[in-house]
């Protein structure tokens, strides 16, 4: 609220211009670089899917109505949390994806 320049009331105090702060780094915690995406991209490209990894793509490959729910589960108990889960589930989908994009596309 702005300071209405009384001694006494909700608002006291002396009128001042609110100053513009440079974001604490806090905030930017767990947000991926451009270095670090690049170097995740290429490890992947060369190293591969790990096998539970592939198990979460067959699974969606094959996997009918209750496919995200079973390959939730997989996850979920091999990476130990429910967000992790979610995020390994949406990325293996993003792969699965890309490469039904590339066979269409060749």
């Amino acid at each position: 609220m702005a300071r209405s320049g009384l001694a006494k009331g909700a608002n006291k105090g002396h009128i001042t211009e609110q100053r513009e702060r440079a974001p604490r780094p806090s905030r930017t915690k767990g947000k991926i670089g451009k270095r670090t995406a690049l170097c995740r991209e290429i490890a992947r490209e060369v190293a591969g899917l790990a096998p539970y990894e592939r198990r979460i793509l067959d699974m969606i490959k094959t996997g009918g109505s209750s496919a995200d729910k079973r390959v939730y589960k997989f996850a979920k108990r091999r990476l130990g949390s429910h967000k992790r889960a979610l995020a390994k589930r949406e990325d293996i989908k993003a792969v699965n994806s890309k490469m039904r994009a590339k066979q269409a596309g060749a």
